[in-house]
Parts: structure tokens; sequence; C-alpha cells
């Protein structure tokens, strides 16, 4: 008679699946949401006088800060109103006193 072998614990087999969703989060996820939060810091700082290049690859100087939106000065007397998460990049102007 062949001796029967043990019975393997179910959660055992759930140890590989656990162990992908781990390398997952920490891969994925949890930059993603550090790269947005640092995205929602630089359009909380947005000032007049900023540099900014937007998504779509336009390059202007604030001019004005609203709630949601903000108009940027592209060239002389050309002036554009975008909405703030579009903004890709910001460059911080220091002001001399």
């Amino acid at each position: 008679m062949a001796a029967q072998a043990a019975p393997v614990n179910p959660l055992i087999n759930l140890f590989p699946l656990i162990f992908i969703f781990v390398i997952f989060y920490f891969l994925l996820v949890r930059p993603q949401r550090k790269k947005e939060k640092e995205h929602q810091n630089l359009l909380a700082g947005l000032n007049k006088n900023d540099d900014v290049v937007t998504s779509g690859g336009i390059h202007g100087t604030i001019v004005n800060v609203k709630d949601k939106t903000v108009i940027v000065r592209i060239d002389d007397n050309v002036k554009i109103e975008i909405e703030k998460n579009c903004i890709a990049y910001a460059k911080k102007i220091q002001q001399s006193p």
C-alpha cells in the first residue's frame, strides 16, 4: 500500500500571489502616488512670474493665478488661460530685493 502525502495547507499556495502583489505595490503604485503628490504640491505652490511648461509643450510665464486656471504669457501681448492640471513643470523665479 502506497503512503499518502500530507495535505498542503491552502494558505501556502497564496504566498506567491501575495508576494507578487507586494512587489507590484512597491514598483508601480507607490512611486505613482508619490509623483502625483509632488505634482499636487507643485500646482499648489504656483505664483505669479513662475516659468512653466505645459503638458502640450508651451513655455511661458504665469501672469495671474486663479482657483483652477492660470493665465500664462507666452509672448509679448499674448496670454492664454490654461488649467492648472496641464502644467507639467514650473521653475521659481528669484526676485532680487
